[in-house]
């Protein structure tokens, strides 16, 4: 999946000058700066890049394709443990990986008062968006979950418009907004074939829309100004003690554990979870915003085409159509408008 607090673009644009210079400082609204020797230095200090290179289209290429495994990796993991005591594992070992990361390259866990309001709000939307997702992904199909699940630009761009004055909808968004709605209209009715699920649909519709959610509680309080490392630690670190409280409400947590089910596990805390999404931000620190967001369409492509050749999912037609008017409504959403010469 894609990193929620990403969809702000000016965060990363203000880390370097127009020819990679690192700034002393950086304003981020109106008062809000951020001291970027601590942002950076969760990351190898590489030139900032105007544009998109080789290096950076296959980087993230893989990390599309890595998110969209991680879909069949949870569903074929959940024929081991239950949903929710699985995201309630993966977080608690993000925890672990992510506090020996963060010791040997000695970056500590220092948050700001102010912002610890919105990083427990982001924690709790967090744990109810993994805890909906897992859910799906156990009710019905992977291509169906994912095509669902990753219109998350789609309702940020929705909330952008109304909260956020300078990302009103232009023409090409409103085709994107468009596009990708009728996608989901369509995925949702169709009722033919597999694991078909109204609850599995709307969960992860559901988990879709609190990924936006993080992404707008991030944008509108402080913790907009704290490192990326210290953000997703205060997900993983709320998430993983409410999901494994709340796992034993919806039944066994174990089920007919195998060790591909342990190895999935595994994968989604080193992976995902933790060190994934660190590089992301790696990336992000280098390559314009746009370019990277343009790169997210690919996420529910992948996950479709390895939940139908992984799993043998039977994949309808009106899926594949609801895929191409979801993947291309994600990237009109994203894509870089055009700067007038």
């Amino acid at each position: 999946m894609i990193p929620y607090w990403l969809s702000r673009p000016p965060l990363w644009h203000v880390l370097c000058g127009q020819r990679g210079e690192i700034q002393k400082d950086a304003i981020i609204g109106d008062d809000l700066r951020i001291d970027l020797g601590v942002a950076l230095s969760v990351f190898a200090v590489v030139e900032r890049k105007d544009q998109m290179d080789l290096f950076g289209a296959v980087a993230l290429i893989a990390f599309a394709l890595n998110l969209a495994f991680n879909q069949v990796v949870i569903s074929v993991t959940n024929g081991g443990f239950s949903p929710v005591f699985q995201a309630g594992v993966r977080s608690a070992g993000a925890v672990l990986v992510l506090l020996i990361w963060m010791r040997l390259r000695g970056v500590g866990f220092h948050v700001p008062r102010a912002a610890w309001l919105g990083g427990i709000i982001s924690g709790l939307l967090f744990s109810l968006e993994f805890m909906c997702l897992f859910s799906a992904l156990d009710l019905t199909t992977v291509s169906r979950a994912s095509v669902i699940f990753y219109t998350m630009p789609v309702w940020l761009a929705l909330i952008a418009h109304v909260f956020f004055p300078g990302e009103r909808l232009t023409g090409p968004k409103t085709i994107g907004l468009i596009l990708a709605m009728a996608g989901v209209a369509i995925a949702l009715a169709d009722r033919s074939g597999g694991k078909v699920s109204w609850t599995g649909d709307l969960l992860a519709l559901t988990s879709s829309l609190c990924w936006a959610g993080i992404v707008v509680c991030v944008r509108l309080t402080p913790l907009a100004k704290v490192p990326p490392a210290q953000q997703l630690m205060f997900q993983v670190l709320i998430s993983a003690p409410i999901l494994l409280i709340l796992a034993p409400l919806f039944g066994p947590l174990i089920r007919d554990v195998a060790p591909i089910h342990v190895a999935g596990l595994l994968f989604q805390i080193i992976a995902v979870a933790s060190l994934g999404f660190l590089a992301w931000f790696w990336l992000m620190s280098i390559y314009p915003s746009s370019s990277v967001a343009s790169f997210s369409f690919l996420s529910p492509v992948f996950s479709v085409l390895l939940g139908w050749i992984l799993l043998s999912e039977n994949v309808a037609p009106s899926v594949w159509g609801a895929l191409v008017l979801v993947a291309s409504g994600i990237y009109l959403i994203n894509r870089k408008p055009r700067v007038p010469a």
